[in-house]
């Protein structure tokens, strides 16, 4: 604005150009970076979550959630982990994944134990990359990941324990990795890595994580309406008797 203002032409077209190219190369050259920081606002958006649309469908996210059993996933595991079979499951409670989804090939197939140990067979062509489960459905298998750039990250972990933490780190997903040299399993979630856990502690930790806040705070509200109600009867019946 100031060469415009000064009338130096010259300068100020020679500015334009490399204002022009130079937007460029930075798209260029950052764009892991840039890939990185929209995938963190995507992450962090209410609207993206979905929040807004299950406050009006309240009664449809309920029954999706009664429906989602978890037990073939532990189960699944279990003896994935006796055999030392490896294996990584994204679960994902607000949304599809499809770019990474995308990646693999899709299967939209209902979620059963004897599936999941078909995809993680050696043999099979599907065991090499992760799993992504959504709303009680394996969406797809064979997936890539993101790998984590954490330099803090034990040498014991391999590349499968480096993909679970990447893909906790960038989006609002718990992953399950079933390690392959030793059979333990672990948990990772919003870049931290909960390691040898119990099948017991696994299925805390993911009913956790796929129960919601809000219905949380609808469990917390509807406690005590119900020792409020049961007391209330208490003292009818001592007030009749």
């Amino acid at each position: 604005l100031i060469v415009r203002a000064a009338q130096m032409e010259l300068l100020g077209l020679i500015l334009g150009q490399f204002m022009g190219v130079g937007v460029l190369a930075a798209i260029i050259l950052f764009q892991p970076e840039i890939r990185k920081f929209l995938l963190l606002i995507g992450k962090t958006t209410d609207f993206n979550k979905g929040n807004f649309f299950n406050g009006l469908f309240v009664w449809k996210r309920r029954t999706a959630k009664e429906a989602y059993n978890i037990t073939p996933i532990i189960e699944a595991a279990k003896t994935l982990g006796g055999t030392n079979t490896g294996a990584l499951i994204v679960l994902s409670k607000d949304s599809e994944l499809k770019f990474y989804a995308e990646s693999g090939d899709i299967i939209d197939a209902y979620l059963s134990k004897r599936l999941l140990l078909s995809i993680f067979n050696k043999h099979s062509p599907l065991h090499d990359g992760a799993v992504i489960i959504f709303k009680g459905k394996i969406k797809a298998a064979r997936c890539i990941l993101p790998v984590s750039e954490n330099d803090a990250l034990p040498a014991q972990f391999g590349l499968r324990h480096r993909a679970a933490l990447g893909m906790s780190e960038i989006t609002d997903t718990m992953v399950l990795i079933v390690s392959e040299e030793t059979g333990q399993f672990s948990l990772a979630r919003n870049g931290k890595l909960l390691h040898n856990l119990s099948p017991q502690e696994l299925r805390k930790k993911i009913n956790d994580y796929l129960t919601t806040e809000d219905e949380k705070k609808e469990e917390a509200v509807e406690e005590p309406a119900e020792k409020e109600a049961k007391a209330t009867s208490i003292n009818e019946a001592k007030a009749r008797a």
